[in-house]
């Protein structure tokens, strides 16, 4: 009996270290984002202040876990095998959940659905016992604490919008004050901000986030708390003067050093508050078997209310735990994916939309636009003068638009200050907030404050915002319904439903991991588009040569996994060849979109220079359109079960395919090694591949007319034939203009 509690307790143990895993990969983007997308200081050297922010974080989370054992439901109301029931569906369900939210690179709340988690396991269980006892579903308040699980449900969800307010207000009104151009105003003003901001994160963190702790000394927290105004303004004298010393005398941007502490803050308040959300549960666990394991007594019959009891948490548990995360936020590749959901969402200035819009999306902005033309009219006209002037962005040009930072220093420093204070308030006061709902509306905030969401932008960013949002409701309802579907399993299969789901989470984990470094992979050989940022035509030529040279090996990839699916009937095929012409046609797009930049960004003289780029992303697309063709209408043949093609028609369409992938090899190779010289070679063999197909469509007239049955197939292959001429005269273009234009810029 008690070797099935063992293996319990190694699985949870197993599972709390890969909940940290997946747990921190999500959570990164609460403490990242604003210092990565500022670019305020190196990469590593935000990594190395957030690591140590979390190992002191960390530390400060005991008061915390009151929460996995006590906060959702009535321990005492639970046998011992009902309680190690309830915490394994709980893990199993965690770890899945958060790992599908990483791979999709959308950031979603660990708070929220280990809360829901408990309470869908433990309602589920409660049922149970109801059910088994005869008892009315109006009891089950004796087993849930409705009003504790109210309160923090509540509490989330108010944070949502607070956070978001409290954000838009404080940017709107420090940028007004502020302006782009920060750092050309007076020192005292930078050392005032600064005084504010760091008086902020030091009382918030220190005294609230570290309460909990015994880090710091009773007396001076004690001492803290009673002489707040005294403590507060002897902080902000103190911290303005370091500021002005560090911004006046030594040269040095005070607005970097509050990112870097606020970064530091951020992550020390992350571990404080959502390290609960991660080994809580398991610690429980491990608490009540010690409990229990002595005790004599069956499982199905040990009560469960020393879990109400506080519980000293062991200090080498949580630097364990500390050190998990510092490691996965090293590593983990998914983090780095779901900061940059949130960095792009944030940023100031054109960047390629991750998200379409929607039919709220258009309509919330239509509405926001007929609002501020009315406040506009409102306002008195030197008012609005004012305003405008204060957020007209500043002219700093990058060399290379990768170079610019997504937001300015102004922003990421708000961010930090405002997340930390609201995150830090909550631990402070025992409350489960959500790390990821806070940190993130904080950053939407700021954006809509400090017009980031402009005319060409805003659509494409509030579907962005709604989609994570409506990701974080998907979250409450897979966790609660997850739970507890897991929790009557395991009640109802036993030992062996235990086991069987645990090794399936595991393989779960491990396939997904395995599939995310497929494509990762795959990532890095097929690599996007780059958009031109040359001022003169020889550099166009260069930039253009490596856009040509992806896109003409991709044609060669889509062309023949497209005619591969069609002559094996694979609809799973013809489906992914879709998806990565859909892909190349986004990035093409992206590349038309970027136009208006790229012209600016030319030499006065360079007229010629934008009329080639034009005319190449020109031919870049009606090369996608007839690869978007051919793609589409082989899936619908496919999908629609009609008729194979024939196997003569399969082995003309191959000869084709081997003869144009040769081309498209050797196209795509001059490209890459700049052998302009090759093509006109290439352009000799244009009649060649003509001739090819015409034959092929000769032959398909007379089969027609004496063998051939089916319409739907006939139609199929001569739209193929049609479209693969199309495809080839398009390529051929594009050398003939490729070849003129390097001929007259020599």
């Amino acid at each position: 009996m008690e070797n099935i509690y063992i293996f319990m307790i190694a699985a949870l143990a197993i599972l709390a270290i890969a909940d940290l895993v997946v747990g921190v990969s999500n959570d990164a983007v609460n403490f990242l984002n604003s210092a990565i997308g500022s670019k305020a200081v190196t990469f590593k050297t935000v990594m190395i202040v957030a690591s140590v922010g979390i190992a002191f974080g960390a530390l400060s989370s005991s008061g915390m876990m009151e929460v996995a054992r006590k906060g959702i439901f009535d321990p005492s109301q639970f046998y011992f095998d009902e309680i190690m029931i309830i915490f394994m569906a709980v893990m199993i369900t965690d770890i899945i959940l958060l790992d599908i939210f990483n791979s999709l690179g959308m950031p979603t709340s660990t708070t929220v659905s280990i809360v829901f988690e408990l309470l869908g396991a433990s309602v589920v269980m409660s049922i149970i016992k109801i059910s088994n006892n005869s008892d009315s579903l109006a009891q089950i308040g004796e087993y849930i604490n409705t009003d504790k699980a109210t309160e923090i449900i509540l509490g989330i969800l108010l944070s949502v919008f607070i956070a978001f307010t409290i954000g838009a207000i404080i940017q709107f009104l420090t940028r007004f004050l502020l302006t782009f151009n920060f750092e050309k105003k007076p020192s005292w003003i930078a050392a005032v901000f600064g005084g504010i901001a760091v008086s902020s994160i030091s009382y918030f963190i220190i005294i609230k986030g570290l309460k909990g702790a015994n880090i710091l000394p009773p007396e001076f927290s004690s001492w803290a708390n009673d002489h707040l105004i005294q403590f507060l303004g002897a902080n902000f004298i103190l911290w303005t003067v370091v500021s002005w010393v560090f911004h006046a005398i030594l040269k040095q941007n005070i607005y970097k050093l509050v990112i870097i502490l606020g970064t530091f803050a951020l992550a020390m308040a992350f571990a404080g508050n959502d390290l609960v959300n991660f080994i809580g549960v398991p610690m429980a666990a491990y608490n009540s078997f010690i409990a229990w394991s002595g005790s004599g007594i069956l499982p199905s019959a040990f009560s469960m209310e020393q879990l109400a009891e506080k519980v000293p948490t062991q200090p080498i548990l949580l630097l364990v735990a500390g050190l998990i995360m510092v490691l996965t936020l090293w590593f983990s590749k998914k983090a780095r994916r779901v900061v940059k959901t949130s960095v792009d969402l944030s940023r100031q200035d054109e960047v390629k939309e991750r998200f379409k819009p929607n039919w709220v999306s258009q309509h919330l902005v239509r509405g926001v636009i007929i609002a501020n033309n009315g406040v506009n009219k409102i306002l008195p006209a030197k008012l609005r003068q004012s305003i405008n002037k204060s957020f007209e962005p500043s002219t700093v040009i990058h060399t290379k638009a990768s170079e610019a930072p997504a937001f300015d220093m102004v922003r990421a420093a708000v961010n930090l200050v405002i997340a930390s204070v609201l995150i830090s308030v909550a631990t402070g006061l025992k409350l489960p907030l959500s790390t990821t709902y806070v940190t993130f509306m904080v950053a939407m905030g700021t954006s809509l404050a400090d017009r980031a969401w402009g005319a060409e932008s805003a659509v494409y960013r509030v579907a962005g915002v709604l989609n994570v949002i409506s990701g974080w409701f998907l979250t409450a309802f897979s966790a609660f319904t997850a739970a507890g579907i897991l929790a009557y399993l395991m009640y109802l299969g036993g030992n062996i439903a235990i086991i069987g789901l645990f090794f399936l989470a595991i393989a779960m984990l491990v396939r997904n991991y395995l599939s995310t470094k497929k494509k990762n992979k795959e990532a890095k050989i097929e690599e996007d588009l780059r958009k031109a940022e040359s001022k003169t035509i020889s550099g166009i030529i260069e930039e253009s040569a490596d856009n040509i040279a992806k896109t003409i090996i991709r044609t060669d990839k889509i062309y023949t996994g497209t005619l591969k699916g069609l002559a094996k009937n694979k609809v799973g095929s013809l489906r992914k060849s879709r998806a990565t012409v859909e892909k190349l046609n986004e990035e093409i797009d992206e590349l038309r979109n970027n136009i208006f930049y790229f012209i600016k960004n030319l030499e006065e003289t360079s007229v010629r220079g934008s009329n080639f780029y034009i005319e190449i992303l020109g031919y870049l697309e009606d090369i996608t359109q007839s690869l978007e063709y051919i793609a589409k209408v082989s899936y619908k043949h496919v999908n629609n079960n009609h008729k194979p093609l024939r196997f003569n028609q399969i082995r003309d369409l191959q000869e084709i395919d081997n003869k144009l992938c040769d081309f498209l090899q050797e196209t795509a190779q001059a490209f890459k090694d700049r052998n302009y010289n090759k093509i006109e070679k290439l352009l000799g063999r244009k009649q060649e591949l003509y001739g090819h197909v015409t034959d092929k469509i000769q032959k398909q007239v007379e089969r027609t007319r004496s063998e051939e049955s089916s319409p739907k197939n006939t139609t199929l292959y001569f739209g193929l034939l049609l479209e693969t001429k199309d495809l080839i005269e398009e390529i051929m273009n594009l050398l003939e203009l490729y070849n003129t234009e390097h001929k007259r810029s020599k």
